[in-house]
């Protein structure tokens, strides 16, 4: 009989709509248990511990929140135990899952993060296949390390690295892993592999002791056209993550004022002693002029890296 922790989270997954209003609730924790053990072969071959540290909708997802969430998880763990299975709220869940894959990036069993469109009482919602494909995932792989299961609309389910699920695609359910790469496709009770091999989230990993902290003086900044760095107070601020254009690309155009100019910020960062680091982008050998042009004021880009997994990278470093 497998054994697997469940930790409940909250989300849409752990939600009741009410009055037009969808939110957490306490008699839905279990209800996504229940419906596995109702419709599920497999269920009389699994035992499930379960814990629920926190219980809220994941766009109030916060670093001491993590913090919470990831002490519970440690205490929880235990030498029986064959898989986890994380309980999640769509909104932030690209952001939790590369917490969780760099934090437990020695991890010597499957975690997987579930969710759902939509509240388990909605027939349209992915949430109990979601759920039934991580525990086959833990049941038939016995994989180490952090994976997200998720279906889209009218899709095949597909299984994802954690440090590769990107956040979900705007006015959408859906999410795709960086450069549309998922890991595993589950049809028929089958995975079938779409990648040759599961990517490391750091490289030497066994020289990077973590510690469930996390910085409070950094910031995320994205791009849009007429961003204004003057607006932009460092005050307190230690550390700057620059989100680009897929192209791996800012603003450097001063013609219009070199407030507007990502060169003028990096060089106001570099006098004032604040770390600037840009992501993502891909490590190619032919760059745009504006990357080369950030490259020679020496910016940092982390390369080949989701914007989520550079973040939670930072915050832990």
């Amino acid at each position: 009989m497998k054994k697997i922790l469940v930790v409940f989270t909250g989300g849409t997954i752990g939600s009741s709509l009410l009055d037009h209003t969808i939110d957490t609730a306490v008699e839905n924790r279990y209800r996504l248990l229940a419906l596995y053990q109702s419709n599920s072969a497999r269920a009389a071959d699994v035992q499930f511990n379960h814990i629920a540290p926190i219980q809220i909708l994941s766009e109030n997802m916060h670093p001491r929140v993590w913090e919470q969430l990831l002490a519970a998880i440690d205490n929880a763990l235990d030498d029986t135990l064959e898989g986890i299975i994380v309980t999640h709220g769509t909104d932030t869940l690209a952001f939790t899952a590369s917490l969780l894959s760099v934090y437990y990036h020695v991890l010597k069993i499957p975690m997987v993060l579930v969710a759902s469109d939509f509240p388990l009482s909605d027939p349209r919602a992915n949430g109990l296949a979601n759920f039934t494909a991580g525990v086959e995932f833990i049941c038939q792989r016995a994989e180490p390390g952090v994976f997200v299961a998720y279906q889209n609309f009218q899709q095949a389910m597909h299984i994802h690295q954690g440090h590769k699920l990107a956040s979900c695609l705007q006015l959408s359910s859906d999410f795709i892993s960086v450069q549309t790469a998922p890991y595993l496709e589950y049809r028929d009770n089958s995975f079938i592999p779409l990648t040759a091999t599961a990517q490391p989230v750091l490289e030497n990993s066994d020289l990077w002791p973590l510690q469930p902290r996390f910085t409070h003086k950094l910031i995320l900044l994205k791009p849009y056209p007429g961003l204004n760095y003057a607006y932009i107070d460092l005050e307190g601020v230690d550390v700057v993550l620059h989100d680009l254009y897929h192209s791996g690309t800012a603003c450097v155009d001063a013609s219009a004022g070199q407030e507007y100019s990502l060169l003028n910020f990096t060089q106001r960062c570099q006098i004032l002693g604040v770390e600037l680091f840009l992501a993502p982008a891909m490590k190619t050998e032919d760059v745009y002029a504006s990357t080369q042009s950030l490259m020679a004021q020496g910016a940092q880009f982390i390369w080949d890296t989701s914007l989520e997994t550079a973040y939670v990278k930072l915050l832990l470093a």
